[in-house]
């Protein structure tokens, strides 16, 4: 099913979600601080539906945690039989079979959606960090374009010590930000970097007092914001693709989005 309105505020409840969509920025919170902001498996659902749904004029995305902490992570309790109230057990598709992997491959898959829209080149997103970013929440940070992180930060890529390993994308930014050996080393030892650490390893864009957070982040967006829309979503596009291409690839992508950029802007001044 293809959703085409965004979540009721029950069913955002219901995934420890809170959304304000003002103009052209969103903030999704993350709420459940009776449980330090862990996330489920409707968290991650609802978040894909949040993204599939924004409205077209939204330009930025701010992500952050209710309280003191950003997010612990998943909440372990998807791990028991009897799984987190509401949801299913991730424990029912466990199986060798083909049918078992299929399904358990999907069920990830959706989660994953959960974080993939927010790479996407028409919006920034940004996630404002306190306290703990523990796994699944370091991840969800990963996928944000930008991390402002307060001095009281804490990130930590916790899965590999449950066992687990990371599956919410988190990987692919990881290695890009840091390089393959220090990625390794980090998600190895499970160790926690800290804010100041953060910055030195280009995990987060800008580190501020805890409470000048929200007023580094209105600063941040007000600035994206002064960039037209049409241009911005045209750079971030190039921007992404850079990694991935030679320069010679590169420079003909360039070209080519200069080349719609000059006859949009042609098209306007003629219009």
């Amino acid at each position: 099913m293809v959703e085409t309105a965004l979540p009721s505020k029950d069913d955002l409840a219901a995934a420890g979600l809170r959304l304000e969509v003002e103009d052209a920025v969103a903030k999704i919170t993350l709420s459940r601080p009776e449980r330090r902001n862990a996330m489920t498996g409707r968290t991650w659902t609802t978040l894909a539906h949040v993204g599939h749904t924004l409205p077209p004029s939204v330009r930025i995305v701010v992500v952050d945690g209710e309280g003191s902490t950003f997010s612990s992570g998943i909440d372990l309790a998807m791990f028991s039989p009897e799984g987190v109230e509401g949801e299913t057990s991730v424990l029912q598709n466990i199986g060798d079979d083909a049918e078992s992997r299929s399904a358990l491959d999907a069920t990830i898959a959706g989660y994953q959606e959960g974080f993939l829209w927010l790479r996407r080149p028409d919006i920034v997103s940004i996630a404002a960090v306190r306290g703990h970013a523990i796994g699944a929440g370091f991840q969800l940070a990963l996928a944000c374009d930008l991390r402002v992180l307060a001095d009281d930060a804490q990130l930590c890529m916790k899965e590999p010590a449950l066992g687990l390993v990371p599956d919410l994308t988190g990987t692919k930014p990881l290695v890009d930000i840091v390089g393959v050996s220090r990625a390794i080393e980090l998600c190895l030892t499970t160790r926690t970097v800290g804010a100041a650490e953060a910055r030195e390893l280009r995990l987060a864009e800008l580190v501020v007092g805890g409470s000048e957070l929200d007023s580094a982040v209105r600063d941040l967006v007000s600035a994206l914001l002064a960039t037209s829309p049409e241009a911005a979503a045209a750079t971030k596009e190039l921007l992404l693709q850079a990694p991935h291409n030679s320069l010679e690839e590169q420079i003909v992508a360039e070209r080519r989005a200069q080349a719609d950029r000059l006859n949009a802007l042609a098209r306007q001044l003629g219009g």
